[in-house]
């Protein structure tokens, strides 16, 4: 595992984790589709609700283009239950309560916020090609303006449908 994110053009690093509903998840089942795999703090949080909520409210955009959503937190496949059904939302969450997927994507570590220092996940969004190589990294992430940001950038029609 490395404190380096992997860079654009090489192969995302593969997991395997819970989903929202405690089964495992792979990114290797998800081989031929490309995928958005989008790291937050916390589940209830308002700046990770108005990401989620922004995605949602695309998700049907993205899944016409073929691309799968994956949200990965720290929080258990109960709180991802919760915050799944609190707001409706159509894509599984990966709970990494060890962090070792955000440890393999380099997104975990000290932060700033608010001014104080803490250690979690650090907001990234990795967007992954169909052969598994990583094509677009975000590192400075906007919640309310993330997902029109990666429609963008993945050359998805923001008035598709």
């Amino acid at each position: 595992m490395s404190d380096r994110p992997p860079a654009v053009g090489e192969s995302a690093p593969l997991f395997a984790a819970p989903d929202t509903a405690g089964n495992p998840l792979s990114l290797e089942s998800l081989r031929g589709k490309r995928v958005v795999l989008y790291f937050y703090p916390r589940d209830n949080t308002p700046g990770c609700t108005k990401e989620a909520c922004a995605l949602r409210d695309d998700y049907e955009k993205f899944a016409a283009a073929n691309v799968a959503i994956l949200g990965v937190s720290t929080d258990d496949s109960r709180s991802h239950q919760k915050f799944t059904t609190r707001y409706a939302l159509p894509f599984p969450l990966i709970a990494d309560t060890d962090a070792a997927v955000a440890k393999a994507y380099g997104v975990y570590g000290e932060k700033q916020f608010m001014g104080r220092t803490t250690v979690g996940i650090r907001r990234s969004t990795f967007v992954i090609d169909e052969e598994g190589k990583i094509s677009h990294i975000f590192t400075k992430v906007k919640p309310e303006t993330h997902s029109a940001e990666l429609l963008a950038a993945l050359q998805i029609s923001a008035t598709a449908l």
